[in-house]
């Protein structure tokens, strides 16, 4: 069937664009859900380089990757219109946060450590100049919004960041600094530091609050203190909100969200803070969402919702809606969240295709289902991911990337960027991006892999979103169906190399033809099943309409 090769491509970008849903800002996607969402997570000062002018000069030498390495929001915005996270198939990139973190150093213990990462906060309502500027921050987003792709924020609530000689701490009916937590109950996971010397804000309190001392006279210094105090006191009129600690700093969050347009947050340390405050976070950056794209309609994407994942560590998806503090359990689906991030899938990649395949789409589509959960290999933080060694590289990207479910790729999996590298801590775990080592041979190989399993799930929502059936001998029919539009492709994974028979099911007609996009070979679906003659252990079928190739 090799000679209907090129015919058949064709007639899958004509059919693509046929079904695909155009975007208000022009582009042409295929049917888009948040449930199948791949997110490509980064730390934006480790990722690319783009702008030398903003790079820091460390007054004291940091540890180990515990300083700023040059990394910045350009470099974001250079791989966008490079078309690097098009190749992946990915849907939204999720960074660190861009706001301005601690000007000053600390030593955690591990060394003399600043505040690249992003969640040492001291000031929500300026961008961080060592990463770039609103310019910088506006001009990503629309990139990435014209390539079809979405912009998750990092959000923080629970903590501003550590308290330095240049960096005073807030006032004490905005934060405490003792206890740490022990994680015994509810209690003491919340009211408490989440370790010393990172100054927690008070969200149970009911005490209304003013702007705090040092962020009140850095303000009057930048000659903005008028304008901030404007915009705060609009805000709580509009809302009618008490002037709580925690609902000044959704009014700042938001702002990102009218300003730029960004289209989900992730939100760290979620069970640090009551549930309550992430219901109200979420209420008010839906409503700012929907202003910004009455505000903007020509730049708009679709009518998605804005997205709310949360990271309550160690939330794992057999829990279903529940996370248990011992003394009471919460459903943080039913407070602000449409998914959590998912603490199990990394014991969960060493279960077979089957029982992993099947033990998600069951949870998926019973005790969570119309919620998600984002599934993940490695992170920033996770000193135990799945194959640290990177010895099994090819599996993860199979395992991850075709189990339902959100994906979260973290900068470097598709590379196999090193997570041992010589450091302390979470430090060995953030190293800069290996762009070097993808013009390596083996790397352009992998790459390759991460790309077209990437691609064919961005294409096909029934991957990460559909129903699925198990037919045996690692195939695995899957289907998506949204008011009128359906999608059903059929998968399998662990086969042998060469020609191989691919039982389809129902989810083929007779005489179907389709297309397995992992080795661009063509079949014709008889008897329920097609065969597939290729090099690889891996086929992504996908239908070829006939009626368009009756037509040519």
């Amino acid at each position: 069937m090799s000679k209907y090769l090129t015919l058949f491509t064709f007639c899958l970008v004509l059919s693509s664009c046929l079904s695909g849903k155009k975007a208000s800002n022009g582009t042409t996607a295929p049917h888009f859900t948040w449930d199948n969402a791949n997110v490509y997570f980064l730390l934006t000062d480790r990722f690319y380089n783009a702008d030398k002018s903003n790079d820091f000069q460390h007054p004291i030498p940091p540890a180990p990757y515990r300083g700023y390495m040059g990394g910045d929001i350009k470099g974001i915005t250079a791989k966008i219109n490079e078309g690097y996270f098009d190749k992946l198939g990915i849907d939204a990139i999720w960074m660190t946060p861009l706001l301005q973190n601690i000007e000053g150093y600390v030593d955690e213990g591990t060394g003399i450590s600043y505040g690249f990462h992003g969640y040492w906060t001291k000031d929500w309502t300026k961008i961080d100049a060592r990463l770039g500027t609103e310019d910088d921050v506006r001009e990503m987003v629309k990139a990435a919004h014209k390539k079809g792709i979405r912009i998750l924020m990092d959000a923080v609530i629970n903590h501003t960041g550590p308290v330095t000689p240049t960096d005073p701490q807030w006032s004490n009916d905005w934060v405490r600094t003792e206890p740490n937590c022990t994680y015994k109950d509810y209690k003491t996971t919340i009211e408490c530091t989440l370790v010393k010397n990172l100054p927690d804000i008070k969200t149970e309190s009911k005490k209304e609050v003013g702007i705090p001392a040092a962020l009140a006279e850095k303000w009057k210094k930048e000659d903005r203190y008028d304008q901030e105090v404007k915009e705060l006191d609009a805000f709580f009129k509009r809302t009618g909100y008490p002037r709580l600690a925690y609902y000044y700093i959704i009014k700042w969050l938001t702002d990102l969200i009218r300003e730029f347009g960004i289209d989900g947050f992730r939100v760290d340390t979620v069970k640090h803070t009551e549930e309550n405050v992430w219901k109200d976070l979420e209420i008010e950056s839906s409503k700012a969402f929907e202003d910004w794209k009455k505000q903007n309609p020509k730049d708009k994407m679709d009518d998605q919702p804005f997205l709310m994942v949360g990271e309550v560590y160690n939330y794992y998806i057999g829990a279903g809606r529940w996370f248990d503090f011992g003394d009471q359990k919460v459903d943080y689906f039913d407070n602000g969240f449409h998914s959590l991030i998912n603490f199990d899938f990394k014991y969960d990649a060493n279960k077979t295709y089957s029982e992993l395949f099947n033990k998600y789409a069951h949870t998926l589509g019973k005790d969570l289902q119309g919620k998600s959960v984002m599934n993940y290999i490695s992170s920033h933080d996770d000193g135990g991911p799945f194959d640290k060694e990177r010895k099994r590289t090819y599996e993860s990207a199979t395992k991850l990337l075709l189990t339902p479910g959100q994906s979260q790729i973290y900068y470097g999996d598709e590379s196999a960027r090193s997570l041992s590298v010589a450091a302390n801590g979470d430090a060995t775990l953030r190293s800069f991006m290996n762009w070097d080592e993808h013009y390596q041979e083996s790397n352009k190989t992998l790459i390759k892999h991460w790309q077209k399993l990437g691609q064919f799930r961005k294409n096909h929502p029934a991957v990460g979103a559909g129903q699925n059936i198990d037919y045996g001998q690692n195939v695995y029919g899957r289907t998506y169906k949204k008011d009128k539009y359906t999608d059903q492709v059929v998968i399998a994974v662990d086969q042998k190399k060469g020609p191989k028979i691919i039982q389809t099911g129902t989810h083929f007609a007779e005489g179907q033809f389709v297309m397995d996009r992992y080795s661009e070979t063509s079949a014709e679906v008889k008897n329920g099943k097609v065969v597939i003659n290729s090099p690889h252990d891996i086929v992504l079928l996908e239908s070829i309409s006939n009626k368009l190739l009756s037509n040519k």
